[in-house]
């Protein structure tokens, strides 16, 4: 490797590791677009063939999604999530249902032993959010605020490696979410939280692990009753 082919890879690796960040901050959530080729090269100060060769590597990677006529677009939030994206996007509803389940009832049997005032206090404010969004009746909305409800339980676990597994497997939950709600949400589908939130704030694990499993016992049904038709 010649010392400019080498100077370019390295400018290469800090364009991408720049990319990555700002995925893994949030900045750039998954599903928006990110910023135009001319755009990042103004704001990286780096030339355009560098700028194209990180968003293709990220694109490899499946963090990204190159749309001609469109833009680029985030769709996953690691390189991890952008494999499982890939790997479960055609499974079985009612399997991902049950790992949900597994994953969310272990976290929150955890939680309700290792949560702190901080935890609660999150878990108050995106509980709030998730009722509110149900009666906005905007299911983009509820489906991100459901999600970022169960997120923080699994984040109460305070266990890095489930909550990280879990958070890289939202992308695909929140797709197979979106289309088991279905275009609108009706009242008998509403599934209140109230009762998990109290389980994990008591510190009653057993309780806090039934609740977190219940919501996702059927899962996945009306996925299947929407291919059936």
């Amino acid at each position: 490797m010649t010392l400019s082919s080498a100077h370019r890879s390295a400018l290469s690796d800090q364009v991408i590791s720049a990319l990555r960040a700002q995925i893994a901050s949030g900045e750039w959530p998954v599903g928006s677009r990110i910023p135009t080729e001319a755009e990042l090269v103004e704001q990286l100060g780096v030339a355009r063939n560098t700028v194209r060769e990180a968003v293709r590597a990220l694109a490899h990677n499946g963090l990204l999604d190159i749309r001609q006529g469109s833009g680029t677009y985030v769709v996953a939030t690691s390189e991890l999530a952008g494999v499982m994206h890939r790997r479960f996007a055609d499974a079985d509803p009612g399997h991902v249902g049950e790992l949900r389940a597994a994953l969310e009832a272990s976290a929150a049997r955890l939680a309700a032993v290792r949560r702190t005032e901080a935890d609660l206090k999150q878990l108050d404010a995106l509980l709030d959010k998730r009722e509110a969004a149900w009666e906005s009746r905007d299911v983009g909305r509820f489906v991100e605020a459901d999600a970022n409800f169960h997120l923080a339980v699994v984040a109460a676990s305070h266990n890095e490696v489930l909550t990280d597994v879990y958070a890289d497997l939202g992308t695909v939950m929140r797709a197979f979410l979106r289309v088991d709600v279905g275009e609108e949400l009706v009242p008998e589908a509403h599934m209140d939280h109230h009762r998990l939130l109290a389980a994990i704030r008591a510190g009653d694990p057993e309780t806090a692990g039934h609740e977190a499993a219940s919501y996702t016992r059927g899962w996945g049904c009306g996925m299947r009753m929407a291919a059936q038709r």
